[in-house]
């Protein structure tokens, strides 16, 4: 994708975008596409700057070489976009249901929110997690 594709992009096409590299192992060039200057998040477990989350995905990647990612909804409303999806560490995790929330300005990520939930191995809800 080259820089004259990203203008063209929707909200929640970027977010997505953003969350397959990331997903990839390509944390920096997610950052460098999509992420704005006065970047900030909510993730409890590390410092609210860019370049800590950044760190922290590429560890993440690094550690979890065949991660799967994969987006099960999005939704775009205003400045807003919200990612459900399904992310497994490996093929033998259950994996973890996911929602990120992104706030965008001037079409970049500025602010993100992240709320994760253990796929349990035995669940006595009929419906699955999805």
């Amino acid at each position: 994708m080259n820089e004259r594709d990203n203008e063209t992009l929707s909200l929640k096409e970027k977010a997505v975008s953003f969350l397959k590299l990331v997903a990839s192992g390509e944390v920096r060039e997610a950052y460098q596409k999509f992420i704005g200057p006065d970047f900030r998040h909510h993730n409890a477990y590390f410092k609210g700057d860019a370049h800590s989350l950044m760190i922290a995905m590429e560890e993440n990647a690094t550690q979890n070489p065949d991660k799967t990612f994969e987006i099960k909804r999005s939704i775009e409303d205003g400045e807003f976009v919200w990612v459900h999806s399904h992310v497994k560490q490996n093929q033998n995790d259950p994996g973890a249901a996911l929602v990120h929330i992104f706030r965008f300005h001037n079409g970049l990520i500025v602010e993100a929110w992240d709320i994760g939930m253990a796929i349990p191995v035995n669940s006595p809800n009929e419906n699955g997690i999805f």
